[in-house]
């Protein structure tokens, strides 16, 4: 079987999701472009062949626009990394919407809060934004830091996030 593609429009943009046979989701992001997304999964991971289709996890993705930002979670996905990488993909999913911590506090939770550019970069490789939130993760002054989808585009998760868990 091949791995599908779709790409929904979000009040962020495009937003395109790209799964395995299983309906694991291996890259998403707010793009259009498959290119685009294949180029953050490791090359030796990457899809010979991927064709439009249905992709399940973009329910959850219409659904965290409808105000449910806990259903991206959910979403099985398939992760190729180094032990810390996927330890700490791992952990940024346990991260309560509306609860954004720092690079620190983050890096504690994997164990070592002096490891700050490690913990940055586990969410710099993060092929499946969204359903690995690292939108949740901010700069110790509270600033937004490094998105790979655009300052913007994080700033309004953070704020969403922030109205749909307060209500």
């Amino acid at each position: 079987m091949s791995h599908l593609f779709q790409t929904v429009d979000t009040p962020d943009g495009p937003f395109t999701a790209v799964a395995g046979p299983s309906g694991a989701v291996i890259a998403s992001g707010w793009t259009d472009s498959v290119t685009t997304l294949l180029s953050r999964v490791r090359p030796e991971n990457r899809p010979g062949v991927v064709v439009p289709g249905t992709v399940t996890a973009v329910d959850a993705v219409l659904a965290y626009y409808d105000g449910g930002p806990r259903s991206v979670t959910d979403v099985p996905v398939e992760l190729h990394g180094t032990d810390g990488q996927l330890a700490g993909w791992e952990a940024l999913r346990r991260i309560a919407p509306g609860r954004p911590l720092t690079y620190t506090e983050f890096a504690a939770q994997l164990g070592n809060p002096r490891a700050v550019r490690a913990a940055a970069s586990v969410c710099a490789r993060n092929p499946v934004a969204l359903f690995v939130p690292c939108h949740r993760v901010l700069r110790a002054d509270g600033s937004l830091g490094g998105f790979a989808w655009g300052e913007d585009v994080k700033r309004r998760l953070l704020d969403r996030e922030e109205r749909t868990t307060t209500v």
